[in-house]
């Protein structure tokens, strides 16, 4: 197989297709669903029954095969992906540097003690799901968080250092946050290892476990390492006591939707379901409390089971789940809501029912404008319906589309 970048010349557009979805590792009924298609439309794109879709379907595609330059599908002009699929935050920059800086130089100064520094992490974490535009809040927060615990964590030893690695790795999530659905996915990766190292170095299974719950997220949306990321997951179960307390059980069933959400990314059905079944288990027996920060819970989970329904292309089954839900009741997070608002409206365009899409999507900007913005689904089937949409649905598209920032005048 040739290695990617080295597409030969005489391939075509179908058959570079079809290499870089069986490089990934999916079906065609997955790369259909992912895409709001169905599996005969993958299969007439690589025999070449049909003509190669236009720009906003072939950046989806781009997307669901983690296919960086738009030339190693088509073979034409080389385009970046990247420059029609992320937008980039304006803090980006400010942001950037923090994270890259090294606390180097300030062997003078006092750390922060270990208490003030955890109230201001609460703080950031209230901010990311209680404001509108959370990541310009957050972004306002997270260059002196980075810089304040880092130098703690070097100056302070014993208990009160790992308090310090706890609020650190904490940072590194809201940060990893932040950067997601922005052009800069090696800093992503970045953040999530370094949340890692804080938390092993932190010695505290807790800790350890929500970092292994945003790898992750970085994993499954590369595509890569199926098999060591569940593997980490069973790995974290083992190591937590979920009989101890309510924060292990949550964590402890936080691995489960995981490793449940990786399953139905590829298409395993079964396995997908058995360990949601075991979040869904661990959430009853909250009775009610919700993680502070992390959100698990009845409402995360139930939630996240749309969001398998849409991956394993069950797109009427995931719209009538949807509607069973009272996002306003059990999602303590503006953030969170307008993310599951989204997933429903990915749920909605499976069955190719795009009054229901814009609709939800809009609301998704009401509820959280950032969230929307920053969404790659959202970009991704607003270009489509403002282009190929009928004509009262590309207005509604066109004109929401150019309300997020997608499409300008």
């Amino acid at each position: 197989m040739p290695a990617a970048g080295n597409t030969l010349p005489e391939e075509s557009f179908g058959a570079r297709l079809r290499r870089y979805r069986e490089r990934a590792g999916l079906s065609r009924p997955v790369l259909g669903g992912l895409c709001g298609k169905s599996a005969d439309w993958v299969k007439a794109l690589e025999t070449g029954k049909i003509m190669t879709p236009r720009l906003p379907v072939l950046i989806r595609l781009a997307e669901v095969l983690h296919v960086d330059d738009l030339a190693d599908l088509t073979g034409e002009e080389r385009v970046s992906a990247v420059s029609y699929t992320k937008s980039s935050h304006e803090q980006l920059t400010t942001v950037t540097e923090a994270l890259t800086r090294y606390p180097i130089g300030m062997a003078d100064r006092d750390p922060v003690n270990p208490e003030n520094l955890a109230a201001r992490v609460k703080q950031a974490w209230q901010l990311w799901h209680g404001a509108g535009r959370h990541r310009t809040a957050v972004s306002t927060l997270l260059p002196s968080l980075l810089n304040d615990a880092r130098f703690s964590v070097q100056r302070l030893t014993g208990a009160e250092r790992r308090s310090a690695l706890r609020s650190l790795a904490q940072i590194y999530h809201l940060t990893q946050l932040y950067l997601s659905f922005q052009p800069v996915p090696e800093l992503v990766i970045m953040a999530g290892d370094r949340a890692m190292n804080a938390a092993q170095d932190a010695d505290d299974p807790v800790a350890i476990a929500a970092a292994t719950w945003y790898i992750n997220h970085i994993w499954r949306e590369a595509g890569q390492q199926h098999e060591a990321r569940i593997s980490l997951a069973l790995d974290v179960i083992r190591l937590l006591r979920p009989e101890a307390d309510r924060e292990q059980r949550a964590l402890w069933g936080l691995m489960h939707l995981a490793i449940a959400l990786s399953h139905a990314r590829t298409g395993r059905e079964g396995d997908a379901w058995r360990h949601w079944d075991q979040a869904d288990a661990a959430a009853r027996a909250l009775d009610g409390w919700i993680h502070p920060w992390l959100l698990f819970g009845r409402g995360m989970v139930d939630a996240y089971a749309v969001t398998l329904l849409n991956d394993l292309m069950r797109g009427g089954k995931a719209t009538r789940r949807a509607a069973t839900l009272d996002l306003e009741s059990v999602m303590p997070s503006a953030t969170r809501r307008a993310f599951h608002m989204i997933e429903t409206a990915r749920a909605y365009s499976q069955r190719r029912e795009p009054v229901a899409v814009v609709h939800l999507l809009r609301r998704a900007w009401q509820e959280s404008p950032e969230t929307t913005q920053f969404n790659l689904f959202t970009r991704s089937v607003l270009l489509d319906l403002a282009e190929r949409g009928d004509l009262m649905i590309r207005r509604e598209a066109r004109d929401l589309a150019q309300t997020i920032g997608v499409l300008t005048e």
